[in-house]
Order: structure tokens, then C-alpha cells, then sequence
């Protein structure tokens, strides 16, 4: 099985791009090798349906939205956000997420230092609790990467003080969606319970 077309007729190239001619070839390294590229074709055939199935998916599922909205006069530009879907028996469910790739800019550093103020001001006596939850929310990765489920998550705390909640403000108006990625998962009922389990497409995972 030759899938190189600038290899000639009788040869294989070695890794080491060098041509040898299959009579030279050991007879358990020729199986090996014809098992490699039988595999590795059907994996990319596989490959290929499932990008289809993707696609079509995500095309079916907005075709549902939309005649589902339809039936109340609505109509909704863009992504329309995550929805689930579930089979008539109740047996079967698709779901379509699309989860947002969220950065701050630069008024993050503004936010900073309005909570460092509010820091100073309460740490004279007391609230170390609070520095050392803020410290760790604006703590860097290793890739230098903020954490944006620490940074949003500071906006839960409700605190009656001017410049935290300038602080919060400025926090809410650095974010800045820069991509998202939209997921389809199938999931399917276990048994007579309402849990689900999901119908994976990961090898790994069968």
C-alpha cells in the first residue's frame, strides 16, 4: 500500500528518507507498515464523517431552533446560545453549547488598584481574609494567564464600600470576549433514573 506517489514502483522510503527496495524489506516490517497506513486511512475516513456529523449537527440543531422559534413570530440573529433537545421518550438528549473565550484589557490594572485601595484602608485593622482571597484571584499561571473564574468571581462579594464597587465596575467593563467554541454532546438516559450518561465519540473513551 503505497500512498506516497513520488516514491517509485518496488520501494519504500525509510525514516530516514532514504529509498529501499521491498525485497529488502523484512517481511514483519512490511506487515507492520501496510497495518499502519490501513489504520491510519480508516482513521482519517472516520475523521472526516465526524466532521461531517459535526457540521450537520450543528446545522440541524439551529434548523430546530429556528422552527421552534417560528412558531412564536420570533427570529434571533447570530449565535443563539446553548439549548438541549430531547428525544420524544425522553431517552435521548442533544445539547449545543458555546462557550466564550473571555480576556481583560486594560482596565483590569484600574480595578487593581481600587481594591488595593480598599485593602489598605481595611487591613489597618483587620480583613486579611479578603487581601489573601484577592491575591489569589489575580494570581498568574504559569503561561503568565489570569484566572477569569477567580477575577468574575470577586464580583459575588457584596461589599457596601464606593471604591470596591467602582472596582467591580471596572472589572465588568475590561472583559472582552475574544472567541468562543461551540460544543454538540449527545447524552442518553440510564435505565428508568434521571441521570444520563454521555454517548462518547472519544476513542480513548470506548
Amino acid at each position: 500500500m503505497n500512498q506516497q506517489l513520488n516514491i517509485p514502483a518496488g520501494y519504500l522510503k525509510d525514516n530516514l528518507g532514504r529509498l529501499v527496495p521491498i525485497e529488502n524489506v523484512e517481511a514483519i516490517d512490511l506487515e507492520r507498515h501496510e497495518l499502519v497506513l490501513a489504520l491510519v486511512t480508516k482513521a482519517k475516513e472516520l475523521q472526516q464523517d465526524m466532521l461531517k456529523f459535526k457540521l450537520d449537527a450543528f446545522g440541524d440543531v439551529a434548523a430546530m431552533v429556528d422552527l421552534s422559534l417560528e412558531q412564536y413570530g420570533v427570529k434571533v440573529g447570530g449565535k443563539k446560545g446553548n439549548v438541549s433537545l430531547t428525544s420524544f421518550d425522553g431517552k435521548y438528549k442533544v445539547q449545543r453549547s458555546i462557550a466564550e473565550h473571555i480576556t481583560f484589557d486594560e482596565r483590569l490594572l484600574a480595578a487593581k488598584a481600587l481594591i488595593d485601595q480598599c485593602i489598605h484602608r481595611w487591613t489597618e485593622n483587620s480583613g486579611t481574609e479578603i487581601k489573601a482571597l484577592v491575591e489569589q484571584a489575580f494570581q498568574v499561571d504559569k503561561q503568565g494567564n489570569l484566572s477569569t473564574t477567580r477575577i468574575l468571581g470577586l464580583r459575588r462579594i457584596k461589599i457596601d464600600d464606593k471604591d470596591w464597587i467602582k472596582a467591580m465596575e471596572a472589572i465588568a467593563d475590561s472583559i472582552q470576549i475574544t472567541g468562543s467554541k461551540s460544543y454538540i454532546r449527545l447524552y442518553e438516559r440510564c435505565g428508568d433514573t434521571d441521570q444520563f450518561k454521555p454517548v462518547s465519540l472519544d476513542l480513548a473513551a470506548l
